[in-house]
């Protein structure tokens, strides 16, 4: 498979999408391992498995709608595996294999195929010290965005899944990148508080777009690079309340081509009337109880 993904929106070709067959038994609040999770179970709000099948049918339709190959991790019986985005990541034409937390690392035994079909010199395997998860890289063509965390705590939560060591290391493979890391405030049992990942926050769209929560950064001076890169007319600013839904947490088919979640009433009518493009709204509030979104569960492989 000769991989490709440049940036967030170009015409997608092939998507690993993750897997909602054998999710198990809903966890217990100190088997959460992210905030929006520990809030559902708290609640007695957390999905049933049918209820997340559906969600991800009706996506999978959508991206076969506009021509995309799918593909799907193998099936590990009660394992959690909706969450692709973050098993590993392609920049350029490189697989990155994540190194996840210990509760999800049985996750990469499913994707073995699907990296037994890339290149060996094409596949990046993150060293143990690297600690790195998909959803806090994203890709803008020649930058890059890294979500992470570097206070002395970071070994105390749970939800900070992006190290300096790996930032470094993608710096050292890539040097062609203008990495740029970005500081998340950190959180484990309150999801308006604290940010998971990086594309819980921010996410471009189109060609020179971008949706954005302001108060994720701790350095304000993130903020602002976001906004002169791509400036104040091209921002659409989320609240409080939007981010604790995960709206940010889109994915782009094309840059004329997006899918949303259907209750981002917002979100959806500013991008389709004022940006020009075609919203493909479909149900996924269930998935977003376990801490994640559309981009969380969609490993992207190949863009035009």
């Amino acid at each position: 498979m000769i991989l490709n993904i440049k940036n967030e929106t170009s015409r997608l070709k092939a998507v690993v999408l993750g897997n909602p067959y054998s999710m198990g038994q809903k966890p217990e609040l100190k088997e959460t391992f992210d905030a929006k999770s520990f809030y559902s179970v708290l609640n007695d709000d957390y999905p049933t498995q049918q209820a997340v099948i559906e969600e991800m049918k009706i996506f999978e339709n959508v991206l076969k709608k506009h021509a995309v190959q799918v593909f799907r991790p193998y099936e590990i019986e009660n394992y959690n595996q909706i969450y692709a985005r973050d098993i590993a990541f392609v920049i350029d034409e490189k697989l990155i294999i994540a190194n996840l937390i210990e509760d999800r690392k049985k996750e990469l035994e499913a994707f073995e195929q699907i990296f037994n079909s890339v290149s060996e010199n094409k596949i990046i395997r993150v060293a143990e010290d690297e600690h790195i998860e998909g959803g806090d890289v994203i890709l803008w063509n020649e930058f890059m965005f890294v979500g992470t965390y570097k206070k002395p705590d970071y070994p105390h939560y749970k939800t900070a899944r992006t190290n300096a060591k790996a930032i470094q290391m993608l710096k050292t493979k890539f040097p062609d990148k203008w990495v740029i890391d970005m500081e998340l405030h950190k959180n484990d049992n309150d999801p308006y508080a604290g940010v998971l990942h990086l594309d819980c926050c921010f996410q471009p769209v189109g060609k020179d777009k971008a949706i954005i929560y302001k108060d994720a950064f701790i350095n304000p001076r993130n903020y602002e690079t976001l906004i002169d890169l791509f400036g104040r007319k091209n921002i659409f600013e989320i609240t409080k309340d939007e981010f604790f839904y995960m709206a940010p947490n889109i994915f782009s088919i094309a840059p004329d081509v997006v899918v949303s979640e259907e209750n981002f009433t917002r979100l959806n009518r500013h991008m389709r009337d004022e940006w020009g493009i075609q919203v493909e709204e479909i149900p996924y509030q269930n998935i977003s109880k376990m801490g994640g979104l559309l981009r969380c569960s969609t490993m992207p492989l190949i863009r035009e």
